[in-house]
């Protein structure tokens, strides 16, 4: 059985977010990066001061990662976009899906050779409608496709292992990668059947030891898991829905996990109202920087 953790950590932010997503420490300006997607910001916290900053932004961003000390590249909804940290201006990267503007980006992450897996679904979550992506520069290969709500991308430490989810599936699969590339060399197979449990897979986070971090959705949790697929722990989370944890901090030691209120009601709302806060889970893990993207 998995050990069990009450909640002994903090509100990193107030700020209620419709769909709080796709957090990202970022090393070059000791700050953390995250989105509200349906709410078209990026948000910013800066950990010397304690500031945070909104920043509008003309589409659904999901997904946010370092280029360089200047630029940062954007997923969203109509591709993937560089932005200018200085200014805030956006040039367009590469389209992902020229031809399916009824689907948004959602959940990805960078592959330790500077690779970005990315996934996408329908505006209205229509059943196989996404798929997960494969970006190296400008070259955008496509992994898995039919997938309705992908999430709980991640990778081993050493970049052999991939992880994802099919939310509306629930199982949380593993593939093995060529650690040069970041793409596939078998076939996925599942990991952990997550059905048989409160609330579904979210985001995901793979720690230094190659274990496994998930924000439980619907199940106002983190949960840790080996690489074997054994679940270690359960850390409770003051939100139902939690979407998204990050490692953060100079020495990657800490962890900060998004949340949302989307679908819920005002009665829903008001039984539950840190959802869409974002938080630091409060315990010490062994994370990892993200590396950055490789133009």
């Amino acid at each position: 059985m998995p050990s069990h953790h009450s909640f002994v950590g903090s509100i990193l932010d107030e700020t209620r977010l419709e769909l709080g997503e796709g957090p990202v420490y970022d090393p070059d300006l000791d700050c953390l990066w995250w989105f509200d997607i349906l709410g078209r910001s990026l948000r910013r916290l800066d950990l010397a001061t304690g500031a945070a900053s909104a920043h509008a932004l003309p589409f659904l961003g999901s997904v946010i990662a370092r280029v360089d000390g200047s630029r940062h590249l954007i997923a969203s909804d109509q591709g993937l976009f560089l932005r200018d940290l200085a200014s805030g201006e956006l040039s367009h990267h590469c389209e992902l899906e020229p031809e399916s503007r009824g689907n948004r980006s959602n959940d990805g992450r960078m592959h330790p050779c500077g690779a970005l897996w990315i996934g996408t679904m329908g505006k209205t979550a229509a059943s196989g409608a996404g798929a997960i992506y494969h970006v190296a520069g400008k070259t955008v290969t496509t992994l898995f496709d039919k997938v309705s709500i992908p999430n709980s991308i991640c990778f081993s430490p050493d970049g052999a292992t991939g992880y994802f989810v099919d939310s509306k599936v629930n199982t949380l699969m593993r593939v093995q990668l060529d650690p040069a590339t970041g793409l596939p060399t078998g076939a996925a197979s599942v990991l952990v059947d997550g059905r048989d449990q409160p609330g579904v897979f979210d985001g995901s986070v793979c720690d230094a030891k190659g274990d496994i971090w998930n924000a439980r959705w619907g199940g106002g949790g983190v949960d840790r898991y080996d690489a074997e697929g054994r679940h270690l722990a359960r850390y409770d989370m003051p939100a139902e829905r939690v979407t998204c944890p990050a490692f953060f901090g100079r020495q990657a030691d800490r962890l900060m996990v998004t949340s949302c209120w989307e679908g819920l009601d005002a009665d829903a709302r008001a039984a539950d109202p840190l959802a869409g806060a974002t938080f630091e889970l409060g315990v010490a893990v062994e994370g990892r920087i993200e590396p950055a993207f490789k133009l």
